[in-house]
This record gives C-alpha cells, sequence and structure tokens, in this order.
C-alpha cells in the first residue's frame, strides 16, 4: 500500500491547508488525480473532524474515482504543525490514504495504519529514522 517513492521525508507545510493542496499535488504526480480535487475531499473530510488522532499523529483519508485501491503516502514533515489534532498537540507524521469509492477494504486499511502509528515504540522510531527508507522498513516492519 505504501511503496518506496510513497514516502515523504522532512514534507515542508506552512499550515494544514498548504498540507493537505501538497498531498494533492503529490497524488496527481503519481495516480493523475486532480490535485484541487484530491485536496478539497481531504478538506471536507477534516470538516466531518479532524484526523489528527493525537500524540502528533494524522490520518488524512479520502474515498477518489481513479484511485486504483487503498494507496497510501507515509509522511514525516519537517516541523510540527497544528492540524486540530483531538489532543491539541502538533502532528509531525502521518500517512495519507485515499480508495476507491466502492473499496470495501478502506475501514481496514485506516484501522491498520492506525494500530501500527498509534505504536508508540513504532512513532518514536519513525520520529529518528535517518531517512525515507528507514521510515518505510520501519513503518512495515512490524
Amino acid at each position: 500500500m505504501i511503496p518506496p517513492h510513497h514516502v515523504l521525508d522532512r514534507l515542508r507545510a506552512a499550515d494544514k491547508p498548504a498540507l493537505l493542496a501538497e498531498l494533492g499535488r503529490r497524488a496527481e504526480a503519481v495516480f493523475g488525480l486532480s490535485a484541487p480535487v484530491v485536496a478539497a475531499a481531504l478538506a471536507a473530510r477534516e470538516a466531518l473532524g479532524s484526523t489528527g488522532v493525537g500524540a502528533g499523529i494524522a490520518l488524512p483519508h479520502a474515498r477518489l474515482e481513479g484511485v486504483p485501491g487503498p494507496v497510501g503516502f507515509l509522511v514525516r514533515l519537517d516541523r510540527p504543525l497544528d492540524y486540530d489534532a483531538v489532543d491539541g498537540r502538533p502532528v509531525d507524521l502521518l500517512v495519507l490514504l485515499l480508495s476507491p469509492p466502492e473499496d470495501n477494504g478502506h475501514l481496514q486499511a485506516l484501522a491498520a495504519v492506525s494500530r501500527r502509528l498509534r505504536d508508540p515504540a513504532a512513532a518514536a522510531a519513525l520520529r529518528k529514522a535517518p531517512d525515507a527508507a528507514a521510515l518505510r522498513d520501519i513503518f512495515v516492519g512490524g
């Protein structure tokens, strides 16, 4: 679900809207989706309630036409940013999950990603990883 070229290490974003726009651009580059459509879908999901689940972790997600199946981007930000997380802490680790509208595996994928990121040992290791390759190895290794 997260191939090596879907790991974004030290991604820069000024704020949450800029982050969602950048994630849209990355999805456009990989899948040919419209960046504004992806960003709007992510923003619409955020309007329902923040996907900042706490402990510096966010799980932005959306269902979109044109996505080949559950796919993700593992992201470590260059600096934590305010994300309106449930615990009020800034976010520095996130996984973007995109799925087609009819995909039945979306919730299972989201749950698996959440379990991995919310493991304190895994999150600490991700924060200390030296590069994108190590980030992915730590993430998929558990």
